[in-house]
């Protein structure tokens, strides 16, 4: 188990990261509602230069294997999101994978080896995740279009061995 969202969980290693660090105006927000579930929820936009809205917990220490996969059990609101992980904290890149919502609860399964390297929108060249760790969970969202709002409940985050 990487994170069980419940009505007692600590959330407190969970940090909003928008595009306000680059002069944007989305934002984002993340508590945990009444049902225990964590709420990323906000409003992303492309106003100042921006479109980008995160929620990242950088206190994982975990031993993966690039066949490992992630599964996540979320309900969204139909939009597109990416999942983002790191293997280090001092890594510029992330790794990530674009997923769909359904407005319905679905579990998203994520292979660590399908996640292609990204840096600020580009990719570097640099292989798919084969790395034995794994140290950030990152959940995104952005926009080319005009301001919208964005609801994503996530339920809990597993490490399913290969």
């Amino acid at each position: 188990m990487i994170f069980d969202f419940n009505k007692n969980a600590d959330i407190s290693n969970w940090q909003i990261e928008d595009d306000r660090v680059m002069g944007g105006i989305s934002q984002g927000k993340f508590e945990l509602n009444n049902n225990g579930h964590g709420h990323f929820h906000g409003i992303v936009t492309v106003e100042s230069n921006g479109g980008f809205s995160s929620v990242q917990n950088n206190s994982y220490d975990l031993d993966v294997t690039p066949q490992d996969q992630i599964n996540i059990r979320l309900k969204g609101d139909g939009h597109d999101y990416q999942l983002r992980v790191k293997d280090d904290p001092s890594t510029y890149y992330s790794y990530q994978k674009n997923f769909k919502t359904t407005g319905e609860w679905q579990t998203i399964s994520i292979k660590l080896s399908d996640m292609t390297p990204t840096y600020r929108g580009r990719t570097p060249n640099k292989p798919n995740f084969n790395k034995n760790h794994l140290s950030q969970v990152r959940f995104m969202i952005g926009t080319k279009k005009v301001k919208e709002s964005f609801e994503l409940l996530i339920d809990k985050i597993e490490i399913k061995k290969h």
